[in-house]
């Protein structure tokens, strides 16, 4: 069986971030004769829509036989959209599931979190957020939540709120980046692979 793993990175992060890269290692380290797994994690742009258009490019043109999707902060944003849309499994790591609002104040010019390579947050972008929006998840059973409660920029209750019934994972502590990741990464493999 193939299996297209999409990873989609935090707003001002990118495919080097440690989850990124930690979670990549993982996933390729479970092909075998059996199961074979792509990895696709792309640079997003600063528009949504393009984001979007392009990642679901990729996943139309993929031969693989089930899509996973795991998304962090802006990423998990992106990820219930892409969950519904392919009724495909979702992970979503301390996600913005009102990325509209959230980052509605960050218009204007910002810098990359790896690079001091700027780019313009356009008010437009915030309109392509909002064209985006899940209301709420179909189908729980698809959905693992990684959530802290430490989480220094969006609110973990209103994560818990937004995936009623689905998997949870809330941790005591922790950060928005989830410093701990690496002692949570077995579940989210068994949440792959299961």
């Amino acid at each position: 069986m193939r299996t297209l793993l999409v990873y989609l990175h935090g707003f001002r992060s990118s495919p080097n971030s440690t989850k990124a890269l930690m979670t990549g290692e993982a996933v390729r380290a479970l092909s075998n004769t059996e199961n074979s797994y792509e990895w696709y994690c792309p640079q997003l742009l600063a528009s949504p829509k393009e984001s979007m258009d392009m990642v679901i490019k990729r996943i139309d043109q993929s031969q693989a036989d089930r899509i996973v999707i795991i998304g962090s902060s802006l990423g998990g944003f992106y990820t219930n959209y892409l969950a519904e849309k392919y009724q495909c499994k979702a992970i979503a790591l301390n996600p913005a599931v009102y990325a509209a609002r959230e980052l509605e104040p960050h218009v204007g010019m910002m810098t990359a979190y790896d690079s001091e390579e700027p780019f313009d947050f356009k008010a437009e972008y915030i309109d392509q957020l909002r064209a985006l929006q899940v209301e709420s998840i179909s189908n729980p059973e698809r959905y693992f939540l990684i959530a802290a409660k430490g989480d220094e920029l969006l609110d973990w209750k209103e994560m818990v709120a937004f995936y009623p019934g689905a998997k949870q994972l809330i941790l005591e502590g922790s950060d928005h980046g989830i410093a701990d990741y690496a002692t949570h990464l077995p579940a989210v493999i068994e949440f792959i692979e299961h």
